[in-house]
């Protein structure tokens, strides 16, 4: 005869491991839909369905909740991008292309918010927000995620060795643009397409993104050294 298990008590490190992730995923949820600061402490309670005095036992103010936020995923995003443009640069031996190094960057993005869950598409919408913040935004993303994008430009300049610097630096701009958009998911597409495109289908983004950007990179590349000759021509 066959006994039911017991199942052993929770250790009360588990528990406040699990009452920490239930917080920052609310915290992630309601940051991506409101705001840094249209969120309060309460809100963030009452999503759980705790007291605000707990938040105050795990986190010192809002500001250290949504830098605890921040930190749970963006090192991986990090992490994740770094190690295909490493995997990419081996693979082409020094020698990539603009296409290439774009899709080991956005590509892995990409499948990293499109597979990881609703946690993932709240820190891709909190991602977008930040990154359109004029007043403190550019100081997160400069913190967290300059060592990635300074990588993906090395890897540009390799492959645009006669392209003037700030000409690639504006190029990445409009990326950076494009992916926040992208990450928004904020349905415009779907209205202005009378339902032909998806802001959530992000294979069809995948399938076309980053050639759409290399083919601009390259473009205003070659554009703008026709004009450097011209007019040492004229001079």
């Amino acid at each position: 005869m066959s006994s039911t298990p017991v199942r052993k008590p929770r250790r009360k490190a588990e528990q406040r491991a699990e009452s920490l992730e239930q917080l920052l995923d609310a915290a992630e949820d309601l940051f991506s839909r409101n705001g840094l600061h249209g969120v309060t402490i309460k809100d963030i309670a009452d999503k759980v369905g705790v007291h605000k005095s707990l938040i105050h036992y795990y986190f010192t103010d809002k500001q250290e909740v949504f830098d605890k936020v921040m930190a749970r995923r963006a090192p991986i995003t990090v992490g994740r991008r770094m190690e295909a443009l490493d995997a990419y640069e081996a693979q082409v031996q020094g020698r990539p292309t603009v296409e290439g190094a774009l899709r080991a960057f956005l590509d892995t993005d990409l499948d990293t918010y499109s597979t990881g869950g609703d946690g993932w598409r709240h820190f891709g919408a909190l991602s977008a927000q930040i990154n359109n913040t004029p007043a403190w935004g550019a100081e997160v993303m400069d913190r967290l995620y300059d060592p990635v994008v300074l990588r993906l430009i090395a890897l540009l300049k390799q492959a645009l060795p006669d392209c003037a610097e700030e000409d690639i630096f504006w190029g990445y701009h409009f990326v950076t643009g494009a992916l926040t958009l992208t990450l928004a998911r904020t349905g415009r597409i779907d209205h202005l397409s009378g339902g032909l495109c998806r802001s959530d289908d992000f294979e069809a983004i995948k399938a076309r993104m980053a050639a759409f950007m290399a083919h601009g990179f390259i473009g205003i590349c070659q554009s703008r050294a026709a004009e450097r000759r011209s007019a040492a021509d004229d001079a």
